[in-house]
């Protein structure tokens, strides 16, 4: 007995001795593990500086001239929330579901921990708020291997401890759920109460707090949109949880219980991204401001990650104005160009051959996705365009919305060019703020911006300009007579479109009725050297060749450069570059950068910018814009057309005393057009947009443009300059006799077609 009870104490002491030495040799290796992964020798911890300021990527918001949200620049959608703005519920659903004793530890849960491990996570998986939050900044997903994901949860305990060390256990509340992705672009709570409720955070109610809170778990398993019995569940489970420890009384625990999971789900990309036309001109001035702000403080932003505040020029009601005029008259056009092309074998091309056409349309695969996806799997060219030919459902842009039908990718390539095209920019005069930009008809099917990329042929848009250098080379006057008789230059022959020369006319009238001859005997007066310079110091930066034909407008430029360098005359002959950012605060409010105009200078003199401004006044009234009048547009008015070869492209730009707007009417490709000048002039195609855009100015009571504004009479302007006898108005009438019986819907012939018979290489016939 003696020897068996001596021997039972032994083996007691040596279970005694090898717990404690187990206990201890598993403390050290506990203290060494963290000691190790303290000084980084499991893997590299983030720095002081990532832990004091973790990443948490804020899209930057663009807000209009009047503060309205337009859009945002991310690439991750989040707006970030303080703690005073989340619910009480969500709060306390959060501790209930994921961490009840968040408030007492210092990062890390012993007592979850070890039933985590004694359960073997059937249990919950013991990782407090804390460390949720340190994986979702730091370690990122879990990895798969076994081994990977311990060492990953050994750097999580790590942070979470340096997590509680810097913050309050309110700002880690606050950052988990700034941080969490709830799936489908919604990053952080507040966009994920907008995308699965449609409200902000702020408003949501205890149910709605349950069902985000349950979706922490796993998004994706207990998403309400895909799996709504599952979310059920989820959230009743977290209503319990917070009914057991005492954050909902029975009450209200049943009564919530029984109410049905309701969303208002909407996804919030489309919403919220700014894309739109002059998204890519605006993030390059952006870019621009922040590279100079580095370059003075050494202080970086990120334009999709800082959650910048921008403030653009755009006036968001102006701009809606501006896409409905576009719309109202194009959708009215193109059922008059699909009517004549229907008796067109070719359409939408005119005058070009067959393998002319191929050509077009096999440059205009190449740059579809489709291509390069055949491209990438190894089919031949011929190969290639076969597929192209066989049908599909496709989706097809119309004028009264989307359908889709089944339609080959090379029929679809013609039906997109027989789409038309426009753009429009309206800049304000004294500051050269740009307030309306559309660059298409539809940004969903049409990127390509047809302000700032689409280089067209200008036609008599460009008059101005060399009517401008002669005033100012040559000291010229309104009531300056040039002669009407046909000339040449070399083996240029311009000539005008209604077959009539002789005689002199005034600048005037030359410009009213945009008489080729008129324009071709200033260019050979000056020579085309001053009148591109002129050009240069207007903003126009595109190449202009140096030919006289360049008179009638022969040079390709955009729409961004034209309505700029007219926007010179409104302003009295002082040029500002048309900008669109206003300035940029950080996400505390305080300015990185505030537009300060150094393109501002003194291109021609006051008087010459006012004359310009009363020749223009005088297209309107009676000459090649005098349509104006049919849309009973009243006050002070200045504006050009323009028409290019085979009427291509049509223009106006159109001026009041604050305002420079300008409009492209075209086709994607040159050859597509209409045939008759009386649909394909600039009159037509271009003019009636502006107007349709002024009228919804004028009746907009809070806006500053009205029918009362003046345009600034210089001293030196002689009055009698406006009253120049001549004989152009006795040609008006024939004019007008002629066209009666032709049944024009204009009442004057516009001249700015055929800008010259010989010069060909300079433009598409």
């Amino acid at each position: 007995m003696i020897i068996n009870h001596f021997f039972y104490v032994y083996k007691i002491r040596k279970l005694i001795f090898y717990f404690w030495f187990l206990f201890l040799i598993g403390i050290s290796a506990i203290f060494i593990i963290f000691y190790a992964a303290f000084k980084g020798y499991l893997g590299t911890l983030p720095n002081t500086k990532d832990i004091e300021n973790p990443t948490m990527k804020v899209g930057s918001e663009v807000y209009d001239s009047n503060g309205i949200l337009l859009g945002r620049f991310f690439s991750e959608n989040r707006t970030l929330v303080s703690y005073q703005q989340l619910p009480k519920d969500l709060v306390n659903a959060l501790l209930a579901k994921e961490d009840i004793r968040f408030k007492y530890h210092s990062g890390i849960d012993a007592k979850s921990f070890l039933r985590a491990i004694l359960s073997l996570g059937k249990k919950g998986g013991g990782s407090t708020i804390s460390q949720q939050l340190a994986k979702l900044l730091f370690t990122g997903p879990s990895a798969k291997n076994k081994l990977h994901r311990i060492h990953q949860k050994l750097l999580e305990w790590v942070m979470a401890i340096e997590l509680e060390k810097r913050y309050t256990k309110e700002e880690i509340i606050t950052m988990y759920y700034n941080k969490f992705d709830f799936l489908y672009n919604a990053k952080g709570i507040e966009t994920a109460a907008h995308t699965y409720f449609n409200k902000k955070v702020s408003e949501l109610n205890l149910g709605e707090c349950a069902t985000l809170v349950g979706m922490l778990e796993n998004p994706s398993l207990y998403n309400p949109k895909n799996y709504p019995d599952r979310a059920r569940k989820q959230r009743n489970l977290v209503l319990f949880q917070m009914k057991k420890y005492n954050f909902l009384n029975i009450y209200r625990y049943k009564k919530e219980l029984k109410k049905p999971l309701k969303i208002n789900f909407k996804i919030q990309k489309k919403d919220f991204e700014l894309l739109t036309y002059y998204g890519e001109f605006l993030k390059k001035e952006i870019q621009e401001a922040l590279d100079e702000h580095e370059e003075k403080t050494g202080q970086k932003f990120n334009l999709y990650s800082s959650g910048l505040k921008i403030y653009a020029s755009i006036d968001a009601r102006m701009q809606d104005y501006a896409e409905k005029s576009v719309k109202s008259h194009l959708s009215q056009l193109q059922i008059l160009f699909n009517r004549f092309q229907k008796k067109n074998r070719n359409a939408p091309f005119s005058n070009i051959s067959p393998e002319k056409t191929k050509r077009i349309l096999i440059s205009a695969m190449h740059r579809t996705p489709l291509y390069q996806d055949l491209r990438q799997r190894g089919l031949t060219e011929e190969k290639i365009i076969k597929e192209f030919k066989k049908p599909q459902l496709i989706k097809l842009f119309t004028w009264n919305g989307s359908k889709k039908v089944f339609m080959s990718p090379w029929n679809f390539i013609r039906y997109q060019k027989s789409i038309i095209q426009a753009g429009m920019l309206s800049i304000e005069s004294s500051t050269g703020f740009i307030k309306a930009w559309v660059g298409g008809i539809d940004f969903n099917y049409f990127q390509y911006d047809h302000v700032a990329q689409t280089q067209r042929q200008v036609g008599s848009i460009f008059k101005p300009i060399l009517y401008a250098a002669a005033i100012n080379e040559l000291h010229y006057n309104p009531c300056t007579k040039i002669s009407n008789e046909k000339f040449h230059l070399g083996k240029w022959k311009p000539r005008n479109s209604n077959g009539k020369y002789g005689g002199f006319l005034t600048l005037k009238d030359g410009l009213a009725f945009s008489v080729n001859t008129i324009s071709a005997r200033l260019i050979s007066q000056i020579t085309p050297g001053p009148v591109i310079n002129l050009a240069k110091k207007m903003g126009i930066e595109s190449v202009i060749p140096e030919h006289p034909s360049i008179a009638l407008g022969s040079a390709d430029l955009t729409l961004y450069e034209m309505t700029g360098a007219f926007n010179t005359f409104t302003n009295y002959g002082i040029y500002i570059k048309p900008s669109i950012l206003v300035k940029i605060e950080d996400e505390n409010g305080n300015l990185i950068k505030e537009h300060v105009d150094l393109s501002r200078r003194q291109v021609f003199s006051e008087d010459v910018g006012y004359i310009m401004l009363k020749l223009m006044q005088g297209v309107v009234k009676y000459g090649t814009a005098k349509r104006l009048q049919s849309y009973n547009l009243i006050g002070e008015i200045a504006g050009k057309t323009g028409t290019t070869n085979e009427n291509s492209d049509g223009w106006f730009i159109g001026m009041i005393p604050n305002l420079t707007t300008g409009v492209w009417v075209g086709w994607e490709d040159r050859f597509t057009h209409f045939d008759s000048i009386k649909l394909g002039q600039g009159a037509n195609m271009a003019l009636p947009i502006w107007a349709y855009y002024m009228k919804n100015l004028y009746k907009d009571i809070n806006l500053i443009y009205h029918d009362k504004l003046l345009f600034h009479k210089p001293k030196n302007y002689q009055s009698y300059w406006d009253h120049c006898s001549n004989e152009i108005h006795k040609e008006e009438n024939e004019i007008n006799e002629e066209k009666k019986e032709e049944n024009y819907s204009e009442k004057i012939i516009d001249f700015d077609v055929n800008l010259n018979s010989e010069s060909s290489q300079y433009y598409d016939k």
